[in-house]
């Protein structure tokens, strides 16, 4: 099954986007530029918070150069492979004072989505297909992808710095074609191997889709299957921390955020690890 993404690479982002895209950029700035200093731990992670957000200049900045059509090979896809491609280009990169970064991390944002619209208007560039570190993707998946990496380390450095993070359910939704997109892009192979279901996932008022697993493949639908083997319904927000890898799903299932039921609902705290979070 081809990803989602590729039906199409160009087209109008869908409503809100951009917005959301410069509203979280914007949101990460602030943080930044309230922060005390940059060179607190971020928690559960080996990066300060100058590393965090460094990471995501340097990523908004890759994501800009992709949505005007530059070549910018990052690794393959793999965990492993985007960790290395992180800290070369960390340690290529010196800055890790917090206004200079905050500052990056916008301009790169809006640079991004003048790129997109550029392309709407360009055919030298909007015939191109952008080859994310995740794969060929349009620019619209693009922007999703953009934005939930955003959201995934702004949220590490609110931890850090002890502050709000800015993950809603809208933010969420719009996160979700990246997100049905690459799904099939991150599975394990060692979870998937002896696993036969068919799972339909409910975002609580948002978007629901289907996930079937057989013969050690998943494939993902915009529709959730007619007899789904587990019914999954789940909060929006811990959907995105669990598919991000940020939230344990046992913790979620314990304060009632995720429910499920079906002919085989034991299979629903078996979901998040049928993928490891990129």
């Amino acid at each position: 099954m081809q990803p989602m993404a590729q039906q199409g690479i160009r087209g109008p982002l869908p409503e809100g986007l951009a917005g959301a895209i410069r509203q979280t950029a914007g949101d990460i700035a602030t943080l930044l530029n309230s922060a005390p200093g940059t060179t607190m731990p971020v928690p559960d992670s080996q990066w300060t918070v100058g590393e965090a957000a460094a990471h995501l200049a340097l990523a908004n900045e890759l994501m800009a150069d992709l949505a005007a059509g530059r070549r910018r090979p990052y690794g393959d896809g793999t965990p492993q492979s985007l960790a290395v491609a992180n800290a070369e280009t960390l340690a290529t990169f010196g800055q890790r004072d917090a206004q200079p970064l905050a500052s990056m991390i916008t301009e790169q944002a809006g640079l991004f989505l003048d790129a997109v619209d550029l392309a709407a208007r360009d055919d030298s560039v909007g015939d191109t297909v952008p080859v994310t570190p995740l794969g060929p993707m349009d620019r619209p998946v693009l922007a999703s992808y953009l934005l939930t990496h955003m959201l995934g380390h702004g949220y590490d450095l609110a931890r850090a710095l002890k502050r709000p993070h800015m993950i809603d359910h809208a933010r969420v939704g719009l996160c979700m074609p990246f997100m049905l997109s690459v799904m099939p892009r991150v599975v394990d192979p060692d979870a998937v191997a002896d696993l036969t279901a068919r799972y339909a996932v409910r975002l609580r008022g948002g978007v629901a889709f289907g996930v079937s697993v057989h013969d050690g493949a998943v494939h993902v639908s915009p529709m959730p299957p007619e007899r789904p083997d587990c019914t999954i319904l789940i909060e929006p927000v811990a959907f995105l921390l669990i598919g991000l890898g940020r939230r344990n799903p046992w913790l979620a299932i314990g304060q009632g955020q995720v429910l499920a039921w079906g002919r085989r609902p034991w299979l629903a705290p078996r979901f998040p690890t049928l993928f490891t979070a990129p």
